[in-house]
This record gives structure tokens, C-alpha cells and sequence, in this order.
């Protein structure tokens, strides 16, 4: 099966500074993919694009907003259009996540999980999708979780934002079809990242737990598909037993 070549297309990558979406940045870059990078933090977008444009040769720009705010939302999207054009690549990436009971967790806290995970996705691909619709391709992949398949005890802030996501994946994908735009959800199980770490989530042995650089390997493999191949989800887990 041909694969197709990435080399000069156009990704928009958010919570793009650390773990997963440092990596996929990494991959995208390797394959020859302009970057649009997006995460809160503007010092340490500054440091991935010197880290980047020291070792790859393409446009990269960068805009830090505040994914669950709207507003920051559609502004970072509208900015890195303006420099690089209409993407051709979506990785909705960004996430948060503690862990609590229901009756322990701030319900603060609680609806901040929803904004950043389920309403920060929404609000990226909205914003991307009027040019991908005008271009007639794309692809949008958002990584969810295993924890929007099942559900699990202290997890119902972060089960119910990924299981919204993947019903966000499921219906956008049915919508946009025939636009040309394949839209994919990836569910990883446990990756060795800071926010396992800081929720000391069990990681196990580390020589045996997903690293984020196979999940990156997994996005890149599924951009490289031809068009006609439609994925709805993908399950990714840990070899490391929990």
C-alpha cells in the first residue's frame, strides 16, 4: 500500500511543549511537516521552535493561548493560519488531569478538566475546520484515552471530557467525510509523561510503558494512510500489566 508523503504539509499541534505532543512535534518535523505549535506556556514555545529550527529545515510558528478560553482558542488558530497558511494536519493533543472522588474533587477543578479536555478540542477544531472544509482535505486526530472507553473509580472528571471527545470524534467525523477531512481518535492507555507522574499514576516498570514517542509513531503512521482509508478510534496500551 502506498503511504503518502508528509513532507511540506501544514500541522497544528496543541499542549504541543511537553510529553505526547512534544514528541509528535519531533516525528512531524523528521517527516519534513511545517509546524504550528500551541501550548500556554510562551517561554517554553520559544524553546521547543529554537530546539526545532536547530535541527529540521521548516517553517515553524508558534501562539500560546489558553485552549479552553474561546476567545485564545480561535485567536492562536487565526495567528498561525495568517504565517503558514491552512493546515492540513490537526493534532488536538492538550490535556489536564487529577483525580478525586466526586464528592472530593472542587467542582471547580471538576469543570476545568471539561474546558481544557472536551471544550479546548472543540473550540481548536472549530476554528481550524472552516479552511480545512474551503481546502477540501484534512486531518484532525485528537488524542482521547482508554479512559473514554470505560470508566474507573476517582476518574470522573477525566473519563466523562474523554468520552466526550471520542462522541466529538465519532459525529465530526461523520460530518466532514465528504469534505475530504479524516478525523481519528487515538486512546492511549498510561504514557510515561509529567501529568502520570504528577498524579502518580502507576507507570510500572519504565522499560516496559508506553514512552510518547510510540504514540507519535502511531499518529505518524496513521497520517501516512492513504485518504481512502478511514479510521474511526485506535486503542494504544501499555505493554506493562496494571
Amino acid at each position: 500500500m502506498k503511504t503518502t508523503n508528509l513532507q511540506k504539509k501544514t500541522a497544528v499541534i496543541t499542549g504541543a511543549t511537553k510529553g505526547i505532543g512534544r514528541a509528535i512535534a519531533f516525528a512531524l518535523a523528521a517527516e519534513g511537516v511545517n509546524l504550528g505549535l500551541i501550548s500556554r506556556k510562551a517561554d517554553e514555545l520559544k524553546q521547543l521552535q529554537e530546539e526545532l529550527a536547530s535541527t529540521y529545515d521548516i517553517q515553524i510558528a508558534s501562539s500560546a493561548a489558553d485552549i479552553s478560553d474561546r476567545h485564545q482558542a480561535e485567536a492562536a488558530i487565526a495567528a498561525l493560519e495568517l504565517e503558514l497558511g491552512t493546515p492540513d494536519i490537526l493534532i488536538n493533543n492538550a490535556g489536564t488531569a487529577t483525580f478525586g472522588t466526586v464528592l472530593e474533587m472542587d467542582p471547580e477543578e471538576w469543570e476545568q478538566i471539561i474546558r481544557v479536555n472536551l471544550m479546548g478540542t472543540y473550540y481548536v477544531t472549530r476554528a481550524a475546520l472552516p479552511a480545512m472544509i474551503e481546502k477540501q482535505s484534512g486531518d484532525i486526530i485528537n488524542i482521547a484515552s482508554t479512559a473514554g472507553e470505560r470508566g474507573f473509580a476517582t476518574g470522573s472528571a477525566y473519563c466523562a471530557s474523554k468520552f466526550g471527545v471520542l462522541g466529538l470524534t465519532e459525529a465530526l467525523m461523520h460530518e466532514v467525510r465528504k469534505s475530504n477531512i479524516r478525523v481519528i481518535g487515538l486512546n492511549p492507555s498510561t504514557v510515561n509523561t509529567d501529568l502520570a507522574a504528577r498524579n502518580n499514576l502507576p507507570i510500572g516498570e519504565e522499560d516496559r510503558m508506553m514512552q510518547p514517542e510510540d504514540v507519535a509513531q502511531v499518529v505518524l503512521s496513521a497520517l501516512k494512510l492513504p485518504a481512502r482509508v478511514l479510521l474511526k478510534t485506535a486503542s494504544l496500551f501499555t505493554s506493562n500489566p496494571q
